[in-house]
């Protein structure tokens, strides 16, 4: 396999670029079911590795994710599923996309025949408990689909879903003991102790309803399901602590039930399972709303349906499988977070735990990862899903005053889990506001964030006001908590100009600049500063912290964090002594030695030089070379990391997707734009892989891209026009191609002498 850790050795040469034909005529484009974009999606990418992305069942955004799980505990089973292994434990219907925490597995439910078995089993003897071997020649998954021959039972399972359902369809064989396990003890982590509460109710011949609350991730978390089955019980057995228990309801902490069926060859059960984060109540509405009778087929169309029409926001043209599969696998797991949690009469739990009733039309949504997702993912959703971003940012802002914890950061299920650094909810809500988004009350978060930002005793924010600086033998992760901040600063400082509140905006504003306050000009990086002024020592730039108490960079080293500014590149530029020295430093970023050090997280990875595109605080960077008039070693970097960092395999992905940011990253250069800055607005201009794309933009207005080449291994950017005009500038606004536009490149084989090199052409400065 090509080491990605050695591929880029020089910034201006192109020597092992694959080189498919491109070009594409419109009746190629056409042939290819453009119409159609779901064909083009291999969900199993990400599903190995360590992708950490699910296979099952879900519809755009939905709240069901309906998945095989094949195990539950481990790094690279966050997902519940790792494409390595070779049996299934069960269909649980919620999961999580490619993070690197783990939480969900709700409700799993696993058909069988022969003796019942109350435990899974081990993957390395799944023949000890319910648990069935299976075989990927007999697995299948496309948009809103899954399906599988569990083998042990010769029982097909197929999976669909709705927004708030999941739908099963069990085909039998005969058998006089067929059955269910539904295990309410399945959650990740194994250890049941995380479980605060369980419910079982049978309250029909052929339903069931419940809920738990789960202290693991989301620290008490808590869901509610209604699942009805096509065919009445011949009987049910109930369990607690494993043992059998009299009567038709039990609550507790380990609860499973058990169904009992005869069925003949061939027998289809069918079950449907509706979720709620308000009440049982809730889930049987949703469930007899959405799924009132059993046309699984025609549930399945339907979800495909809806991928169809949400993928198709973006239609390319491409000759070459290999890129169209990987830019449509990427789109698609764009789309499955945020995720949908509300009840169908609008009802939802808030951060606060309490009921809240939504506007009708409006929408409420779990499942931010924010940290990740505020790079290139909502940058892409105000693109081409500019319809769902009023509802996104309405969340968010309902979260800033329900959630006890202030300004959300990594919300799940109406829980604040507090992971990662820095609360990008803030650059969330200012991109919207800077790109000119309606329906949102942009003032009305501006409380909450205030508190944030000027007074909240929050993760070192005391040290950053008081001293300019987090010092390092004070508080953790502190040189990333400073650019995180300053970043932050940045963004709350659009939404106290929403908010008219423009004394406070320009100390943001000022306050914004306080990286440079870490960033030691003696040996260009961001380093850790001790609380009485002196750096720490000794200083390594691989080094993980300043000692073995703790980390002082969030998922990176100093050299990935000395090139995080995101938002003042130009001002930064100058602490290196000018754009010679930043060019030189920014090479060597990408030429290092990769080598890290023991203690270096798994989530560093993806390594070119000292730069791991496998996590997403480095995945700007490419781009930064635009700032400094050398667009075309941007364009070259560019075409590589879409090369060779990501396949249309199981181990396509180089890092953990992230709820969507890895593939976003994809997306958005290939289509040859990137928002470096999003808070700002503005795009910044890379090397497009397609000759053509089309994206659809609010108001049934479309972006198109037009790529024109004389070769396939043509990268470099000779000249851009922007609607018929000659754009020589290396960027634009997001409002000039608001309402709609074209974009049409002129590529050679060769760097342009004169695009993008002048001071005129480069991005804006901080303000």
């Amino acid at each position: 396999m090509f080491d990605r850790r050695t591929f880029l050795r020089g910034l201006s040469l192109l020597p092992f670029l694959r080189t498919p034909e491109l070009s594409l005529l419109a009746q190629d484009y056409a042939s290819a079911s453009a119409e159609d974009p779901t064909r083009f999606v291999n969900i199993f990418i990400g599903t190995g590795g360590h992708g950490h992305t699910y296979p099952g069942a879900t519809v755009p955004f939905g709240m069901v994710q309906l998945s095989p799980d094949t195990f539950n505990d481990g790094w690279d089973w966050c997902s519940g599923y790792h494409y390595s292994d070779a049996s299934i434990m069960g269909f649980s219907h919620t999961h999580l996309s490619g993070t690197g925490a783990a939480d969900m597995l709700d409700f799993l439910l696993m058909p069988g025949t022969g003796p019942t078995k109350l435990v899974p089993g081990s993957r390395d003897n799944p023949g000890e408990g319910y648990r069935s071997r299976f075989s990927h020649a007999e697995e299948t998954a496309t948009p809103g689909y899954y399906s599988v021959l569990l083998r042990d039972y010769n029982i097909r399972a197929e999976l669909t879903a709705t927004e708030r359902v999941g739908v099963h369809k069990y085909t039998f064989p005969a058998s006089d003991s067929s059955h269910f396990i539904l295990d309410l003890a399945h959650v990740i982590g194994i250890d049941p102790k995380v479980i605060e509460w369980a419910e079982l109710k049978v309250t029909g011949p052929d339903t069931i309803v419940g809920g738990r609350s789960i202290n693991g991730w989301a620290t008490g978390r808590e869901l509610y399901f209604a699942m009805k089955f096509s065919k009445p019980f011949a009987s049910v057995e109930l369990f607690s602590d494993d043992k059998k228990v009299n009567g038709r309801e039990s609550r507790g902490k380990v609860l499973k039930l058990l169904v009992h069926y005869q069925t003949s060859a061939g027998e289809p059960i069918f079950v449907k399972t509706g979720l709620s984060g308000v009440s049982m109540e809730g889930a049987l509405k949703n469930l007899d709303v959405e799924v009132p009778g059993w046309d699984f087929d025609g549930i399945r169309r339907k979800a495909h349906e809806s991928w169809r029409q949400t993928l198709s926001r973006i239609r390319i043209e491409t000759k070459d499988a290999h890129h169209r599969e990987i830019f449509y696998t990427s789109l698609y797991h764009t789309m499955v977070a945020p995720t949908l949690f509300d009840d169908v009469d609008g009802q939802y739990r808030g951060m606060d735990g309490k009921v809240h009733q939504l506007s009708k039309g409006t929408h409420n949504y779990s499942t931010f990862s924010l940290w990740d997702t505020f790079r290139a993912a909502h940058p892409l959703y105000t693109l081409a899903l500019a319809d769902r971003v009023p509802d996104f940012v309405n969340c968010l802002i309902r979260m800033c005053e329900e959630s006890p914890a202030g300004p959300p950061v990594w919300p799940l299920q109406a829980k604040e889990t507090g992971t990662m650094t820095g609360y990008h909810s803030a650059s969330v809500i200012a991109e919207a506001y800077v790109k000119g988004f309606t329906g949102i009350d942009f003032a009305k978060c501006y409380p909450a964030m205030r508190r944030r930002a000027m007074d909240d005793d929050y993760r070192g924010m005391p040290y950053y006001r008081k001293l300019g600086y987090i010092p390092c033998d004070k508080e953790e992760e502190s040189c990333s908590k400073q650019i995180e901040y300053s970043y932050n600063d940045w963004a709350v400082a659009q939404i106290a100009r929403a908010a008219g509140a423009a004394a406070d905006e320009k100390l943001l504003l000022q306050r914004s600049r306080n990286y440079r306050n870490l960033f030691d000009k003696n040996v260009a990086f961001i380093r850790p500063k001790l609380e009485n002024g002196e750096w720490s020592e000794p200083f390594t730039p691989t080094e993980m912290g300043h000692s073995k108490q703790w980390r002082d960079y969030t998922e990176s080293d100093p050299w990935q964090t000395t090139f995080t500014v995101q938002h003042d590149v130009g001002g930064y530029m100058e602490l290196f002594g000018g754009r010679e020295a930043f060019v030189a430093k920014l090479d060597r970023l990408f030429t290092e030695n990769s080598q890290l050090p023991p203690d270096a997280p798994p989530d560093i990875a993806g390594m070119v030089g000292q730069y791991a595109h496998g996590n997403e605080p480095c995945h700007h960077m490419a781009y930064l070379y635009c700032y400094a008039g050398v667009p075309h070693k941007t364009q070259a970097l560019v075409r590589r990391l879409l090369e060779f960092e990501y396949d249309n395999q199981p181990t396509g992905l180089a890092g953990n997707e992230d709820c969507g940011q890895m593939s976003a990253w994809y997306v958005m250069s290939a289509l040859g734009f990137y928002a470096v800055d999003p808070v700002s607005g503005n795009y910044v201009f890379g090397s497009p892989l397609f000759d053509r794309a089309e994206v659809q933009l609010r108001d049934n207005a479309t972006l198109r891209i037009e790529v024109k080449r004389t070769s396939p291994g043509d990268v470099y950017i000779q000249s851009v026009t922007l609607n018929g005009k000659t754009r020589d500038k290396i960027w634009f606004q997001h409002a000039e191609i608001g309402s709609g536009g074209t974009l049409v490149f002129q590529l050679g084989s060769e760097p342009s002498a004169t695009f993008g090199k002048s001071e005129s052409e480069l991005p804006p400065p901080l303000p």
